[in-house]
């Protein structure tokens, strides 16, 4: 939390600044308020016009500058939680890819969400209202001294009492932030679910398991909310129950003190509001207290910032020169062998099948020369350098993968294929022509500026592999691997794309199939039958 504070200091200070001018206006209100009494108490009706007119002039300027204070406050937020977003974004990217997906995407979604809504409310808001109940304190504790001293003298007693009292509850509180991350962040899960069913569920007719999982999901998002919030209040009204009894005491002494002369008798009405502002402004600020310890769990998922997260150095791995060697390649998941021994070598610019029944490991071995995966036994080199001794970014620098299952982001034909980068026209067609996308562009309603949809949803299976296959051709990678990259697409189309890889010399193709024909098998390099691990 503090760390975005400091980063943005200025923000924070602007937006600081006229809270801490509206505290000492509503300080001088209270002050103005005893000379109004004491006016009256003494008959002086000029000193009483005086007085009045001053605090409504004060009044009048609190609130203009209230709506400075809600800008510059908001305009913050702003910064702080898209530095937040930021990090969380550098975190996610730090992440490797069995890490990234030990999770569910909704859990990250609510990272996005839940979390930055939370720390919104419990970390920034909470922050600039324990600022102005630090000014309200301060102001009304110089206020109370110049009316006596040991007014101030039991106001500190107060605010010791005050800011002791919430350190009782902190790691209370700090368990329960945690607990509703983490339950918000599960039903989140399951709610993206049970959207992502929507389909499967009406076309079966059960619409009430979609009704009812979106209810439970709402609930669970809620409840834990709901304990926080309580737990809270119930600490909260303890709190204020201490605060009530000192601002009595308070009170009893300005009483005491105008009774024997002391101070001046106007001190009844408008003292007794600064003792109400100086312990209402303790009681907040212990309050305020226990929210910034329910954020740490929040901020705790951030390990990465976004100034830190950079990319590794692109010298690292220039493409292979001559060939990768696969040796002695084992591979387990979950205590099931996939790999067993397995030894292969790809040459430059050769083409390249990997065939076999299901569950024999071929999407898996593309995954371990992406270097996705890294517990693994032997070894694979690129041009005798070991994978090991390159980051899965530098290899995926050089390197472009086509999955089955392929996605597209909800928006453009074009930007899905470039994924925001410039290309020339010359290289979007062809992209198009080798992709054996071109015909399909003028049954698209804008061409290349044609929406998707969500996931594609706008476009056929065979559309879709073919937008995948011309994103990987556009981006001019030297080694191209393929999972059953044309399955969706009809014979003469799948012929299309596979003789335009195929006829690339520069490339180096590693193609997953299940089916192969004579014909295709011959145009290859080398067909490696894989077996399934025993």
């Amino acid at each position: 939390m503090l760390y975005y504070l400091k980063k943005y200091w200025f923000a924070n200070l602007l937006a600081i600044l006229p809270g801490l001018v509206v505290c000492a206006l509503q300080t001088g209100i209270n002050l103005l308020m005893i000379n109004v009494f004491q006016a009256i108490f003494e008959l002086d009706m000029r000193r009483f016009i005086l007085r009045i007119s001053l605090m409504v002039g004060a009044w009048f300027l609190v609130l203009g500058v209230n709506s400075l204070t809600e800008f510059f406050q908001g305009r913050a937020i702003m910064i702080m939680n898209n530095a937040v977003r930021r990090d969380i974004t550098s975190t996610l990217l730090k992440k490797s890819y069995v890490e990234f997906h030990a999770a569910d995407t909704g859990e990250y979604l609510s990272w996005f969400t839940n979390d930055v809504n939370q720390i919104e409310n419990l970390a920034w808001k909470s922050f600039y209202q324990c600022v102005d109940a630090a000014a309200t304190v301060l102001f009304s504790a110089i206020a109370l001294l110049t009316l006596h001293w040991s007014l101030l003298s039991a106001a500190l007693i107060t605010t010791v009492i005050m800011l002791i009292a919430p350190q009782l509850f902190n790691k209370r509180m700090q368990k329960l932030g945690g607990q509703c991350a983490e339950k918000q962040a599960e039903a989140t899960g399951k709610l993206k679910d049970i959207l992502s069913g929507y389909d499967v569920l009406r076309s079966f007719g059960s619409t009430q398991r979609f009704s009812q999982g979106a209810k439970e999901a709402s609930e669970e998002i809620e409840k834990p909310k709901f304990k926080l919030t309580y737990v809270k209040s119930f600490i909260g009204s303890g709190i204020d129950c201490i605060n009530v009894i000192c601002q009595i005491l308070l009170n009893i002494m300005i009483g005491v003190l105008s009774i024997n002369g002391v101070i001046l008798q106007g001190s009844l009405a408008g003292g007794g509001n600064l003792c109400g502002s100086f312990s209402n402004g303790l009681g907040n600020m212990a309050q305020l207290l226990l929210y910034f310890s329910s954020t740490k769990p929040y901020f705790n998922k951030i390990t990465v910032r976004s100034e830190e997260s950079k990319d590794e150095e692109s010298g690292g791995f220039d493409g292979v020169k001559s060939a990768i060697s696969v040796k002695n390649l084992t591979f387990t998941y979950d205590e099931k062998p996939v790999l067993d021994n397995i030894s292969l070598t790809l040459k430059k610019g050769g083409k390249y099948a990997l065939t076999g029944p299901s569950g024999c490991g071929k999407s898996t071995l593309l995954k371990l020369i992406l270097g996705w995966l890294p517990t693994y036994g032997g070894t694979i080199e690129f041009d005798g350098s070991n994978a090991r001794d390159f980051t899965p970014e530098q290899l995926q620098r050089q390197m472009s993968y086509i999955e089955q299952n392929v996605f597209l982001f909800n928006t453009t034909l074009r930007d899905n294929i470039t994924l925001g980068e410039y290309f020339t026209d010359e290289q979007i067609e062809k992209a198009l022509r080798d992709s054996a996308l071109a015909d399909d562009l003028s049954e698209m309603p804008s061409g290349l500026d044609t929406p998707v949809g969500e996931n594609g949803s706008n476009l056929s299976g065979g559309q879709k592999q073919r937008v995948a296959i011309a994103r990987a051709l556009i981006h001019n990678r030297s080694i191209l691997l393929v999972d059953e990259g044309t399955s969706a697409l009809d014979q003469k189309n799948a012929g299309i794309v596979e003789d335009n890889l195929l006829d690339n010399p520069d490339l180096t193709l590693i193609l997953v199939s299940h089916h192969l024909s004579p014909e295709r098998k011959a145009r290859f390099t080398k067909v490696y039958n894989l077996q399934a691990a025993s």
